[in-house]
């Protein structure tokens, strides 16, 4: 039986593939041997703020890459009951989500489980923290931006103490309040502020479980580890080096400061951030120094891992007859 398994994270703004299998390497420090990996930025998301439904551009754009995913889980010859796909906020939240899901059996023989804001923070919780440094997942909040919704999620040695997604997302905050090029202080302010507003839910949802802000703030997603390797000045992504990276508070307003002053076209030359990213970075930085802001912390710590990879250990180990 071939021991690799697939996972696809279908995002509100990014698609991503992990194939591996169960690293045979017991010092390593992730704990699968990567086969292959894909992503691509598909904005399944955009427009659905507005209208409720997912847009047929979007859908055509996901149905592509995942077609893509397939070729690559075909060449691996990876069995369908080994493919686990989950999707999240926009899937999730759209009138017609039940449609796509069923378009995207139909067309890609890919079986879609569209998981609840919760399952979404406890996966992502367990990709991340499979690759943190054990002193920083002690004691963390975990932050994880998507396109549509943001995980918010406390956890220590025990595991996770409690988790609250919020409508609060990238491609949410771009269609809505950005509308300046280089963006304004009043659409960045404005940013921040719609932000701040979920942050408040956050909060409230301690309270009720005990209020206590966790040690170290780590981020994960496509925002939090594209602003690491601009900050690294990366040519070529290294994901085990944006793994455990500390970006101090001073060298994220730096950064923060560097890109906003740049229009559109001026970031999209950044060779660290990719096709698609430009306009989005500038919400995740609103969310990020929101967040850092709210809870005064010193420094982010990035990690590359997260939902996707969350989603194949949870799915190996529920799937996998023990030996």
């Amino acid at each position: 039986m071939n021991r690799a398994h697939a996972s696809i994270d279908i995002g509100s703004n990014t698609l991503r593939l992990l194939i591996a299998r169960p690293a045979t390497d017991r010092n390593s420090i992730e704990p699968w041997d990567e086969l292959a990996y894909a992503h691509h930025i598909a904005r399944l998301g955009e427009g659905l703020h507005h209208s409720g439904r997912l847009s047929d551009a979007g859908m055509d754009r996901c149905v592509k890459a995942l077609h893509e995913f397939r070729n690559l889980i075909d060449a691996q010859q990876i069995a369908p009951e080994q493919v686990f796909a989950v999707a999240t906020a926009a899937v999730r939240e759209a009138a017609n989500g039940e449609a796509f899901r069923k378009r995207v059996l139909r067309e890609c023989g890919i079986d879609i489980d569209i998981i609840s804001g919760d399952e979404e923070a406890s996966r992502s919780l367990q990709g991340s923290a499979s690759v943190l440094n054990s002193d920083t997942r002690n004691d963390m909040l975990l932050f994880d931006i998507g396109g549509g919704s943001t995980e918010f999620i406390r956890a220590d040695a025990g595991g996770m103490i409690d988790g609250i997604s919020c409508k609060l997302g990238v491609v949410r905050l771009v269609e809505t309040h950005l509308h300046s090029d280089p963006p304004s202080t009043d659409d960045f302010m404005a940013m921040k502020e719609a932000a701040s507003l979920h942050l408040d839910a956050v909060e409230k949802h301690w309270r009720q479980q005990s209020e206590h802000a966790p040690k170290s703030l780590v981020g994960t997603a496509g925002t939090v580890t594209t602003l690491a390797a601009v900050q690294l000045d990366m040519t070529t992504y290294d994901a085990h080096r944006i793994n455990n990276h500390v970006m101090q508070r001073d060298e994220f307003t730096e950064l923060k400061e560097r890109l906003l002053a740049m229009n559109h076209a001026e970031r999209e030359k950044v060779p660290s951030i990719e096709s698609g990213r430009a306009d989005l970075i500038i919400a995740g930085l609103a969310i990020i120094e929101a967040i850092m802001e709210r809870w005064n912390y010193p420094a982010l710590i990035s990690v590359d891992a997260g939902l996707l990879e969350g989603n194949w250990l949870r799915s190996y180990a529920d799937n996998t007859p023990k030996l």
